[in-house]
């Protein structure tokens, strides 16, 4: 099934356990339906609530088709960095280039392989002067299963590091606390040094934390933050390190549980999306409620020059770019899941 639009063209897929989609732009997947025991239907990615709205001009291309779950290529944008702390080099954000956010692959049509009947694949080439070549992507429902097996492959055109990321985007419940995010065991836990939004942020400024239950806040005090969502707006970033397994979003509301597992050698740390009514201006407009879960080699999805070059993150152990060689390919495989809040299928 092909459709055209804002997302360009779209194909969706039917299995045992449910409907999938896929956007050619930024090849998102898009509305997708997974059934669970007794015939229960559930949506648990994010569509952006402008979708389908009249947006400004100035909205650009991919936030005006937001959902789902993309890669990223390379992961990260500059930030404001007058006020990093002296660990970061405020010097090498300030003068990053700006490209295009989260990369290429984000902001443009990808192509869409023949059709099958198991699976949606989908590839994209770069501009001629991007060291990456080609990104490839596959959407495989698994037969008798409500989950998703998903491939990245990345060709390089000359080798290069690069910052890269799974931006997996679930839609959360409106009550506040009616979702709980399980997480595993981590090295560290980390919160933003800068500002992800003006007038939005809740964590401590570039501190360092155990227990996601228990995250320093800007006030002194500390906060749930597997609790979600919050009963005020919030905009703001969290990166756990080396996460020994994968990770649950349970909607208690729903009563269904999300899985997210990855290769966690490729992909060393999670990026935490907190999008709680933070954002004011259009098209957000202080009305969006999201959790992005996002698997990622990355400083923070600070500018690729930073997750690049020398930072706290990568002192401390934990690799912020993946190592791409020339004229070869590096595969990513990962799995998202659904099922019951109790865990059955």
């Amino acid at each position: 099934m092909t459709g055209e639009g804002r997302t360009g063209e779209l194909r969706a897929l039917a299995w045992s356990h449910g409907v999938l989609s896929v956007q050619s732009f930024g090849a998102m997947l898009g509305p997708t339906s997974f059934v669970l025991p007794g015939g229960r239907q559930v949506s648990p990615f994010w569509i952006a609530p402008w979708a389908g709205e009249e947006l400004p001009a100035e909205v650009d291309a991919m936030t005006a088709a937001l959902r789902g779950e993309w890669p990223c290529v390379p992961f990260g944008y500059p930030f404001p960095a007058e006020d990093f702390p002296d660990r970061w080099d405020r010097a090498v954000e300030e003068g990053a280039r700006r490209g295009p956010v989260h990369g290429y692959g984000s902001n443009a049509h990808w192509r869409f392989d023949p059709p099958r009947d198991d699976r949606i694949a989908l590839q994209i080439d770069y501009p001629a002067d991007d060291p990456v070549r080609t990104l490839r992507r596959t959407v495989t429902p698994v037969p008798g299963e409500a989950a998703i097996d998903f491939t990245l492959v990345i060709e390089a055109r000359r080798a290069c590091r690069l910052p890269v990321a799974l931006h997996g985007c679930f839609a959360l419940p409106r009550a506040t606390g009616m979702a709980r995010l399980q997480v595993p065991r981590f090295q560290t836990g980390r919160t933003h040094p800068g500002k992800v939004e003006p007038g939005a942020a809740l964590y401590a400024q570039d501190s360092a934390f155990t227990d996601l239950a228990s995250v320093p806040t800007r006030d002194g005090g500390s906060v749930d933050a597997t609790r979600l969502p919050f009963d005020h707006g919030v905009e703001e970033l969290l990166q756990l390190d080396h996460p020994d397994g994968p990770l649950h979003l349970v909607n208690e509301a729903e009563g269904y549980r999300v899985t997210f597992d990855w290769d966690r050698a490729m992909l060393p740390s999670v990026v935490l999306w907190y999008s709680n009514r933070g954002r004011t201006h259009a098209p957000w407009t202080g009305r969006n409620l999201v959790l992005g879960i996002e698997p990622a080699c990355t400083a923070f999805g600070l500018s690729p020059e930073t997750s690049c070059g020398d930072n706290p993150i990568n002192r401390a152990g934990t690799p912020t770019a993946l190592e791409l060689p020339a004229g070869d390919s590096v595969t990513i495989r990962y799995r998202i899941g659904v099922s019951d809040a109790d865990g059955s299928r």
